[in-house]
């Protein structure tokens, strides 16, 4: 992991304005990018993986499906 800025679920989903589980299962199914800390402490999401959420939109076909 390098020194970027890395956010929690509930703190990405809430940027990006949709339901932590929907990042949790894209998280799990690798159509998001991001860092399983541990069971306990759940997974970060880069904030370069954010951003490029954002300029995609949520409704790419990779996600939606």
């Amino acid at each position: 992991m390098s020194s970027e800025q890395l956010w929690t679920v509930e703190e990405a989903s809430a940027r990006l304005r949709i339901h932590p589980e929907s990042l949790r299962r894209w998280l799990r199914e690798g159509k998001v990018a991001g860092y399983r800390l541990s069971r306990r402490a759940g997974w970060r999401v880069p904030e370069e993986e954010i951003q490029r959420l954002l300029q995609e939109g949520l409704a790419d076909s990779k996600l939606a499906a």
